[in-house]
């Protein structure tokens, strides 16, 4: 049980808006309990998923107090992606550096909430069964 739960706690901080990295972590965990692969990959998908949508209600908690006048040039220029693209930005919710404030803007933008939820779920799935399945090619 104790891998899962640093599994969990470990992907759900990385999909905040602190620094941190659950790639790793589940590759060490897999490899030292490779029984609990499948575990840790459901434990894994589903906190960074949570972390996501902690940043998603923190964009919509902001809504009042942030205005596109006070945001970075590098801000608008994500607010204008995800203006464009919509909910379907949220399938690049697991990329670094972008993935955090597109979870923001989503809250902020007040996109709709059901497919916010299943798009970063299938995004931050997809980016753990990847790794995974890399990690059995090596």
């Amino acid at each position: 049980m104790e891998p899962l739960w640093l599994m969990f706690s470990g992907a759900f901080l990385a999909a905040t808006l602190l620094p941190g990295g659950s790639e790793v972590l589940l590759l060490a965990l897999v490899n030292s309990n490779p029984e609990l692969w499948f575990s840790l990959f459901v434990v894994a998908t589903l906190g960074n998923t949570l972390g996501a949508l902690t940043s998603l209600g923190l964009g919509c908690l902001g809504r009042v107090a942030w205005e596109p006048e006070q945001l970075s040039r590098s801000q608008r220029r994500a607010l204008a992606l995800v203006e464009k693209y919509g909910v379907w930005s949220l399938l690049l919710s697991w990329a670094p550096v972008i993935g955090d404030i597109l979870c923001v803007l989503a809250g902020w933008l007040r996109l709709p909430l059901f497919m916010s939820i299943i798009l970063i779920l299938i995004g931050k799935g997809a980016r753990y069964g990847l790794l995974l399945l890399m990690m059995q090619a090596f």
